[in-house]
């Protein structure tokens, strides 16, 4: 039982590296997108409070909608512009729903702090913003990644076939509005 190598763990691991490498560049670009929207936030959220006189939370919650819209575009034209562009409608629902509940996470630590601990200085509330911006941030990257911006499908090729060889299929229905009456009939079962 020597240390011989065989060449199975070199392919996994090369494969495990591509994905942690590929999973660590999406955190970059999050984080670049993140940051700038975390200052978009921020900058937005001390003029509205102070230029407005609006309580806290309030001017919270336009500063993070006013992030929300920046955040989008930078996601799906810089971090996820890879990624299934598919369905638009869909896409932005999800975002909108997932963003509503960051919203509601951030912008509780920060009710939370001001309304239950009664911390309400400028310092305090822009502290508990960068937390509940913090904390919701998980949440986003999670969410967007595995709903909202979904990896297009891997292409694999057939397996079980030899060269020069066409793949065994199952009964398939194709669509009808793409064919005629006539294509149709032959169509909707093939057998290998």
């Amino acid at each position: 039982m020597g240390s011989a190598s065989s060449g199975l763990h070199t392919r996994p691991r090369g494969a495990v590296r591509r994905r942690f490498d590929q999973l660590l560049r999406e955190v970059a670009k999050f984080g670049a997108v993140g940051g700038a929207g975390l200052l978009v936030n921020l900058v937005t959220f001390n003029l509205v409070r102070h230029a407005t006189g609006l309580q806290v939370v309030r001017a919270s919650v336009i500063a993070t909608v006013v992030a929300i819209v920046f955040n989008y575009v930078g996601f799906r034209y810089f971090t996820y512009r890879d990624r299934d562009r598919g369905g638009r409608t869909r896409e932005m629902t999800l975002f909108v729903l997932f963003s509503a509940v960051g919203l509601v996470i951030e912008n509780g630590v920060l009710y939370v702090a001001t309304y239950g601990f009664g911390w309400d200085s400028q310092l305090q509330s822009n502290v508990f913003k960068f937390v509940g911006i913090g904390i919701a941030t998980l949440f986003r990257f999670w969410s967007y990644r595995t709903w909202v911006f979904r990896t297009l499908p891997a292409e694999e090729p057939a397996t079980g076939t030899e060269p020069g060889t066409q793949p065994r299929t199952r009964a398939v229905l194709d669509e009808p509005e793409a064919q005629t009456g006539a294509e149709l009939a032959p169509a909707r079962v093939r057998a290998g």
